[in-house]
């Protein structure tokens, strides 16, 4: 790997911890951070494919109140940085690669809580600044604490990218087939537990029809993915227009509730 490779891939690092906080652009889910990666080492296609398998890991991944899910953004960085320091990009590679990613999710929870702990003393320099009314020293103290949550994800992405590319490729050449398939079949529980927890979130009577209409279509095998996507979007078209006329057929005046297949649910 290039020099000027390694650099962005660090970049890419930094910013996906940042956002990891911010959640303004995304960069820390596993199908954004995976394709940054792949495109500045030049291995885009194995690493969307990488990316795309730990988004559906992740689908199911929230902060619930005192609870925090697992770093998906080190899950993410890591573990397309061993698939690329591999060298190899095949199915097997690539399961290795998203097996690692679930051990090293819970490693970035180490670090999370290493950063917020320190963040805590800087929130207290935060609130004297406020008392002063020094806004700048507020800024300084939020940005730096900003970086901190950065510099999470890039040093260890920094320490992965020093492991010589010859070490990676023996140790992952070395991985027994009994590991491999027990990663597979791991990752794959993970995948469904994940959308699973999704479709329980969001699962009403409104939705169930949706649902098993997506079941239906998928098994037909001639449709492609823009072919897929362009129903979605048709679909979504008419519901939301037939929400617009109430649901009953027009005007809104007519007792309709603003939801077509929940009026129709309710009528039986």
């Amino acid at each position: 790997m290039s020099i000027i490779s390694i650099i962005l891939v660090i970049v890419v690092a930094f910013f996906a911890g940042m956002e990891g906080i911010l959640d303004q652009f995304e960069i820390h889910q596993p199908l954004v951070a995976c394709t940054l990666i792949g495109l500045v080492t030049g291995h885009l296609i194995p690493c969307v494919i990488l990316g795309g398998t730990l988004q559906m890991m992740a689908l199911g991944w929230a902060n619930i109140g005192a609870a925090v899910a697992p770093d998906v953004a080190l899950a993410s960085v890591a573990s397309a940085i061993i698939l690329v320091q591999s060298g190899h990009f095949d199915s097997a590679h690539i399961t290795i690669a998203y097996g690692a990613a679930i051990p090293l999710s819970i490693a970035g929870l180490f670090l999370t809580m290493i950063v917020r702990t320190i963040s805590v003393g800087m929130v207290h320099g935060a609130d004297a600044a406020a008392k002063r009314g020094d806004y700048k020293a507020m800024e300084r103290i939020h940005v730096t604490t900003l970086m901190f949550q950065g510099l999470r994800i890039a040093i260890p992405a920094g320490l992965l990218l020093a492991i010589p590319t010859d070490t990676v490729q023996a140790w992952l050449n070395s991985v027994p087939a009994w590991l491999t398939d027990g990663m597979a079949i791991g990752g794959g529980m993970v995948v469904a537990v994940g959308y699973a927890m999704v479709i329980n979130m969001m699962a009403t009577r409104e939705v169930w029809p949706f649902f098993a209409l997506g079941f239906a279509l998928a098994a037909v095998t001639d449709l492609t993915l823009i072919a897929f996507g362009i129903i979605g979007v048709a679909i979504a078209l008419i519901y939301i227009n037939l929400s617009k006329m109430g649901g009953n057929g027009g005007g809104g005046s007519n007792g309709g509730s603003g939801d077509p297949v929940g009026d129709i649910l309710n009528e039986y």
